[in-house]
């Protein structure tokens, strides 16, 4: 795709988008960031969109948001699952909680910067419990593949994690 067709693209359907990740996700700002991610990965991918290019952003958007919604429903469910292991120890105290929620911002942003494919593949493992058997089979690709994209995503986690250490 050319970049001025995509410079164009992003002009009419920058807004639009916006709208749309904000009303499922609640977070202007959030929804901002997700859409340059989706034209980000456009251009970088130098996709041609075929047929109707908003329908096509349409869909776009509205995945990235489910995705985003997945991964703070699981973020919620393991800091839930944490607080229940952890109920009758000793309360962290304030710098304990400002660091792990530092850490956490730090491994989301790292997963925001990974590959869509990677990140997908990542969040179907971890996230949804996927085999490397299933995650290969959905994307019609060698479990090792799989591995690798896998390995990639948590040196990704683990470099994000140790940065703030």
């Amino acid at each position: 795709m050319q970049s001025d067709h995509l410079l164009q693209l992003y002009v009419l359907e920058r807004d639009r988008m916006e709208r749309q990740i904000a009303r499922r996700i609640g977070c202007t700002s959030l929804a901002r960031d997700i859409v340059h991610d989706i034209f980000l990965r456009l251009w970088e991918r130098a996709t041609r969109l075929n047929g109707e290019p908003a329908a096509y952003l349409s869909r776009c958007a509205r995945n990235a948001a489910v995705d985003h919604l997945r991964a703070e429903q699981t973020r919620a469910r393991v800091l839930a699952e944490a607080a229940r292991r952890n109920e009758g120890l000793h309360a962290p105290s304030a710098e304990d909680a400002v660091g792990a929620r530092d850490a956490l911002q730090r491994i989301d942003l790292a997963l925001l910067a990974l590959p869509e494919k990677t990140r997908h593949i990542f969040l179907l493992n971890r996230v949804h419990g996927r085999s490397f058997s299933e995650i290969a089979g959905a994307f019609g690709m060698s479990e090792r593949a799989v591995a690798k994209h896998m390995a990639k995503a948590v040196a990704a986690c683990a470099a994000a994690a140790e940065a703030g250490a």
